[in-house]
């Protein structure tokens, strides 16, 4: 008697799930390239001293004056590999939840709030992956002149780590990171959905890998917009965090930075660096969403 072992086959669920991951990621780093500079000046006016820089602009000149061109791009492979692996997980569970409603509903088509329910779980579990590399980003963002503190993104994580431990150190601002991601994304994935949504109702002879690359741009840069003009103040909160000492902290936790910026500077002041950032948002997350799709319908 002959027993036939048979190749364990992906399923056609595991098998999208790889696709969905591996066009995240190709957006993810898009993103990074198109996003860092703006984030770089948004980082330094969230975290320096009260009159160090004057504006967006301020920073932008020193930057260039004291670091070159290329000071934009500081911690730039932290983002590179990190924002790859965070996006590729916020598009693959947001898809992964799609598919769970789409089953659920027997193909009827997603609410609002069910897009943001599906956007909402893969802001969650990004949070995870987001909260340490942001902190190590940021540490390296933020070292001006001669501060020479951290060699590079091992040599920061491996400082960090030694200094505060594992969830004073490397974790540090998970609270807000996890609150933003979870919220941000559910408004970013909505978004971007409910204007898919409503091109497809406009035109019903056509499908949704029928939109050109450039209306993808548009709507996913209007989604960024609906992303951080709705939680950048918790963004603030986490950036203050993420640049307090290690070794003699500020700040005790999120409540304790939000106490201190409403008496400094009152609601303005969790708006520090908004405008690079929304400046950002476009030309980002236009660049991430047509890249994830246009990606998506190549491998498929």
């Amino acid at each position: 008697m002959t027993i036939e072992l048979e190749e364990p086959i992906l399923t056609q669920e595991n098998s999208q799930v790889y696709k969905d991951l591996f066009g995240g990621t190709i957006g993810g780093i898009t993103q990074v390239l198109v996003g860092q500079p703006f984030d770089t000046v948004k980082v330094r006016l969230q975290s320096a001293p009260e009159g160090t820089y004057t504006g967006a602009l301020d920073v932008v000149k020193k930057l260039i004056a004291n670091e070159g061109p290329m000071g934009f791009y500081k911690g730039t492979l932290t983002p590179l590999i990190g924002v790859g692996a965070c996006v590729s997980v916020q598009f693959s569970v947001n898809e992964f939840m799609k598919r769970y409603y789409d089953r659920a509903l027997d193909g009827q088509a997603l609410s609002l709030g069910q897009y943001f329910n599906c956007g909402a779980v893969a802001g969650f579990a990004n949070g995870f992956l987001a909260s340490p590399i942001e902190h190590i980003r940021i540490r390296l963002q933020t070292q001006t002149g001669a501060d020479k503190s951290f060699s590079g993104p091992i040599g920061c994580a491996k400082k960090v780590y030694q200094t505060g431990g594992l969830m004073q150190g490397i974790f540090k601002g998970i609270g807000p990171t996890l609150f933003r991601e979870s919220v941000g994304l559910g408004i970013y994935f909505a978004t971007y959905e409910a204007l898919i949504s409503k091109e497809l109702e406009k035109k019903k002879d056509i499908v949704r890998t029928d939109i050109p690359g450039w209306k993808l741009c548009a709507f996913g840069g209007l989604s960024g917009y609906a992303l951080w003009g709705g939680i950048y103040p918790v963004d603030v909160v986490k950036s203050k965090l993420q640049t307090d000492s290690l070794s003699k902290p500020t700040y005790r936790g999120s409540l304790s930075v939000i106490r201190d910026i409403w008496i400094k500077n009152g609601i303005k002041g969790f708006y520090k660096g908004f405008v690079p950032t929304i400046l950002r948002a476009a030309p980002a997350n236009g660049a991430t969403f047509a890249a994830f799709e246009t990606t998506m319908r190549m491998i498929n």
